[in-house]
């Protein structure tokens, strides 16, 4: 197969055929909806999955390439995580940059002088529409001002710097689990080892998964 014969491997827009829609459920920020698909053999099947406002996390790390990770308790899973500064884009139109800068204020009380778009991903595309925007911060320093009143798991977060490669390390030997930072440890290593991180999309690039003003 030539090169002008390959499929072009990108993501599509395309919405099949909804017959039905219902939300048996709806909670605080999440939901779950039910919709009857229309299926390529003309009947109709059941998908049940969570509808989220999105999200924005935050890749810090500073000069000698150390990662800003976090540790705080995830119910669902019954574990204490290690994870990426992050939170929810619950203001409908919010500019995700905003929110992205608001969470590593909140939870590591850090500023940054540079932003990239590391990464655009859905979390779990067959259970849920969350999408997640994952920003690299880089030129790190203190925030002013009084630290966020964390409330809830947050009152128990604990901070660390970790170097690069051993969280590359850590991640390929299963040993971290939040697939968020899974994914940017990865997308990180792959930036520095190829065209580096001012090939990186802008801050401000646009995102068609959660338009923002």
């Amino acid at each position: 197969m030539t090169e002008v014969q390959r499929r072009q491997v990108r993501d599509e827009a395309e919405e099949w055929t909804v017959r039905s829609t219902t939300e048996p459920f709806r909670g605080r920020v999440t939901g779950v909806r039910t919709d009857e698909v229309l299926m390529p053999d003309g009947s109709y099947a059941r998908r049940d999955y969570q509808t989220h406002p999105g999200s924005v996390a935050v890749l810090a790390v500073d000069e000698r390439q150390r990662v800003l990770i976090l540790r705080q308790y995830r119910h669902p899973v019954r574990q204490r995580l290690w994870e990426l500064p992050a939170g929810l884009l619950d203001v409908p139109g919010e500019n995700p940059l905003h929110a992205a800068q608001r969470e590593l204020f909140e939870e590591a009380h850090c500023k940054a002088g540079e932003w990239r778009v590391l990464v655009d991903f859905y979390t779990s595309p067959g259970g849920t529409d969350e999408a997640l925007r994952l920003f690299l911060a880089t030129g790190l320093s203190a925030a002013e001002g009084d630290r966020y009143a964390a409330h809830g798991e947050e009152l128990e977060i604990e901070v660390e710097r970790v170097p690069l490669a051993e969280l590359l390390r850590l991640v390929l030997a299963g040993e971290l689990h939040n697939p968020t930072l899974a994914m940017g440890t990865l997308a990180l290593h792959t930036a520095l080892t190829t065209d580096g991180i001012d090939a990186l999309r802008a801050a401000d690039s646009p995102w068609p998964a959660r338009p923002f003003n």
